[in-house]
């Protein structure tokens, strides 16, 4: 195939400790996109889901549907957003380590940073879903948390990044995806596999609980062994961030998204008929299938953004992107309480509203926060970890 031959060559000669063949061209695209998924994060969910008491129709009732995770088996919608935050962790990589090695000594400065960086991600996770704030050790949760999942992702690929040319980082993701589906087709479980795809039966789960003890999360969600593929997902979009400051012509950069997003996808849905899509246990199908459709997104932001110029109307997305660790944490510590704030301003429309009143709510939230978070862009205030 030509154009995999031609992305190959794009890649492969990266090293990011060499920053003279990276283009130094601020991408807004990437901070676009980041705040598109923000906005799902921050209450559009709930916004849409509203919907369907509007109009009670199949298309309300699909929106209705691609709102909510998938109980188990396949992908939704919303299944994107976290593999999306991930993925653009990876594209920022490419970005913030090139500034860091230009600026750098030695990798004593770097690792600092990183383990500085993983320690504040892990705290606030276990703040915004783990319980902390409870202050009941019996009530905490240790690692159940995307920001927690960003962390050890980010960890692993400081590592590829840094230590590995592009080739054998490459082959190293390929190995994650791997030796992922190997622990979780092939280690039994109770003395046998066939329960290797059961939401309780499955080796990561029986990991979990082994390890976590009191501390497991909730759900049917893994972590420990997922951990393995949430460093591919970073690594991904590490490969998105080397594409995207190669200085090749705008077109070939688009060609080289599609090309490699849609092989991603086709991918994962190959790998599927036996390692099937579950984002629960982030299985390596998963990681494929999510990561296409992320890097077709970045794709599309790219080529209507930054090639054809279109920014009318993509401010409020830039906003949203450029605080996007401050806007998940507030969102998720104080959400509910800006809704209720909005729907003591609003609850007099409900007799005129009824349908509407749920939707109306939910974005009267996602206001509130959004004026912060315009304030400080405004004020050139932007938290950084």
């Amino acid at each position: 195939m030509p154009a995999l031959k031609t992305i190959l060559e794009d890649l492969t000669i990266f090293q990011v400790r060499n920053s003279t063949i990276l283009s130094g061209k601020r991408v807004v695209s990437v901070d676009a996109l980041r705040g598109f998924d923000m906005f799902w994060i921050m209450g559009g969910d709930l916004a849409f889901k509203g919907l369907d008491n509007i109009f009670h129709c199949r298309i309300s009732g699909f929106i209705k549907t691609q709102m909510d995770h998938v109980d188990w088996f396949g992908f939704h919608f919303y299944d994107i957003i976290m593999p999306l935050f991930l993925f653009l962790v990876g594209v920022s990589m490419v970005y913030s380590y090139r500034k860091r090695l230009s600026q750098a000594t030695s990798d004593r400065n770097i690792w600092k940073h990183t383990i500085q960086r993983v320690l504040i991600l892990w705290i606030l996770g276990m703040v915004v879903q783990g319980n902390l704030l409870t202050y009941d050790i019996d009530k905490i949760h240790f690692y159940t948390n995307t920001l927690q999942a960003i962390a050890a992702g980010y960890l692993i690929a400081t590592v590829f990044v840094l230590y590995l040319p592009v080739t054998y980082q490459i082959l190293a993701t390929a190995g994650l995806l791997t030796v992922y589906w190997a622990i979780i087709a092939l280690v039994p479980v109770g003395g046998n596999t066939l329960g290797a795809y059961d939401p309780d039966g499955n080796v990561a789960m029986f990991v979990e609980k082994s390890v976590m003890g009191r501390f497991i999360g909730w759900g049917s969600y893994t972590w420990i062994v997922s951990t393995l593929n949430f460093g591919a997902t970073v690594m991904l979009g590490v490969f998105s961030g080397y594409m995207m400051q190669a200085r090749v012509q705008p077109y070939r950069k688009f060609l080289n998204f599609l090309v490699y997003g849609l092989i991603l996808v086709a991918l994962g849905l190959i790998i599927d008929l036996w390692h099937p899509i579950i984002k629960k246990i982030w299985t390596s199908s998963f990681v494929l299938f999510s990561g296409g459709i992320c890097v077709l997104l970045l794709g599309i932001f790219y080529l209507f953004i930054d090639v054809w110029g279109l920014r009318k109307g993509i401010r409020w997305l830039i906003i949203l992107g450029s605080n996007a660790i401050f806007g998940y944490v507030a969102w998720h510590l104080f959400g509910n309480n800006l809704v209720g704030m909005a729907e003591v301003l609003l609850k007099g429309l409900n007799q005129w509203i009824e349908s509407w009143f749920d939707t109306l709510r939910y974005f009267g939230g996602f206001v509130f926060i959004y004026l912060l978070m315009w304030y400080m862009y405004r004020n050139k205030t932007f938290i950084k970890i």
